[in-house]
């Protein structure tokens, strides 16, 4: 009865090499055995979080302006790595999940962090739990967003419609405080409260089940004789921002903000009332 079992614990040669290979392919590919294509995007995303890093750097050196524009530029990167993931047919498990890591840096941790060095800090506590109300916003929007992307059944407005406002979005709105804070407005306690009472409503945006209108959808084409038009806009827009940086920021987070309730009624006239929480047949929320 002892000779099994002694055989058994010395095994044979074939089984340690199949352990062996079993515990190796767990510990996932090599580098060397990963083609440049799939490694793209993530360099990308990568550069991304070293962007809103550097921003976060930038702000507490006071050199805000350039913390700013870190953050806006994380924005840019992290709105292209997804495209060219799907241009080169490199989209994976492994960068979705890093594209999350980096977005709560980006858009949650790098942007309340700018903010409160450059203005909340004068509201003391009240600025503080503002910031971190908004990080944390942030990361619940993250989750619910991986959470919807996992569904094996959605709703045929999901490719049209965000729920709530993207964390890319809620970056740029939130630091509007900043960007007049930038055009010479004397950032006194006053207006820090003020800023902090707004930051707390953007990270309500996040979180909330409010449509917002995404500008994915096959069907968002531009008819061929508006194609000039559109492209003459961007150009004016781009020209704009090049020459009037705060004042064209300022605009567009406005803009946004006042878009907000178009979109939602937009949504409305489409798919019918609002729903009361019923998964993916309306906007989720209690489900999840």
């Amino acid at each position: 009865m002892e000779e099994p079992r002694h055989n058994e614990a010395a095994g044979s040669p074939a089984s340690d090499a199949e352990v062996n290979g079993t515990h190796d392919k767990a510990r996932g590919p090599r580098l060397r055995e990963i083609p440049l294509r799939l490694m793209i995007p993530n360099m990308i995303t990568v550069l991304a979080i070293c962007a809103g890093l550097s921003g976060i750097r930038l702000a507490f050196e006071n050199r805000f302006e350039l913390a700013v524009g870190m953050v806006l530029l994380a924005a840019f990167l992290d709105g292209i790595d997804g495209r060219v993931a799907r241009l080169l047919k490199a989209t994976s498990n492994f960068g979705g999940q890093m594209d999350s890591l980096a977005d709560i840096i980006n858009f949650g941790v790098a942007p309340a962090l700018v903010l409160y060095v450059f203005l909340l800090d004068q509201a003391r506590s009240i600025g503080w739990i503002a910031a971190l109300i908004y990080a944390i916003a942030t990361g619940l929007r993250l989750a619910r967003f991986n959470v919807m992307a996992e569904r094996q059944v959605k709703a045929s407005w999901q490719s049209e419609y965000f729920v709530g406002v993207p964390a890319p979005a809620g970056a740029i709105l939130v630091l509007l405080p900043v960007y007049i804070g930038l055009l010479g407005f004397a950032p006194e306690r006053i207006f820090a409260v003020v800023a902090s009472a707004y930051t707390v409503l953007i990270a309500f945006l996040l979180v909330s089940r409010l449509p917002v209108w995404s500008g994915k959808s096959e069907t968002s084409r531009v008819r061929r004789d508006l194609v000039l038009p559109v492209i003459l806009i961007v150009v004016l827009y781009v020209a704009t921002l090049m020459t009037y940086t705060w004042e064209t920021m300022v605009v567009t987070a406005l803009a946004y903000l006042i878009s907000l309730p178009f979109g939602a009624r937009a949504w409305q006239r489409k798919y019918g009332d609002w729903p009361a929480g019923h998964g993916t047949d309306g906007l989720p929320g209690d489900s999840e």
